[in-house]
């Protein structure tokens, strides 16, 4: 008798697992990218001002986006819209001041 337990690893698929922050930063950066002409017709830019806003943010991964809506309270919502509206704001202007100090080299 084997009293080794077998290994499902193999057949495991993570694909699925992501950060819930994702969607509401991509969709933030779209949103708020017209105030910002210098960054908003530059896809790259467009691209690190979600980088920079996601990585001021906690991770919290999630398989369901319904999974996370349910565990969440009314205030915690909120917080975290403020919190991804807050880096959002402060991704465009790291970015745009970054670009600015390329440009007078």
């Amino acid at each position: 008798m084997s009293l080794t337990a077998p290994t499902p690893t193999a057949s495991l698929d993570f694909s699925s697992v992501r950060n819930h922050h994702e969607a509401t930063v991509f969709k933030a950066v779209i949103e708020t990218a017209p105030q910002f002409p210098g960054i908003s017709n530059r896809a790259e830019l467009l691209i690190d001002v979600a980088c920079v806003a996601l990585n001021r943010l906690p991770p919290r991964y999630i398989r369901h986006e319904a999974d996370f809506a349910f565990f969440l309270t009314d205030r915690e919502r909120a917080n975290a819209e403020l919190a991804v509206s807050e880096a959002v704001e402060y991704a465009f202007g790291f970015i745009q001041a970054r670009t600015a100090m390329r440009a007078r080299r």
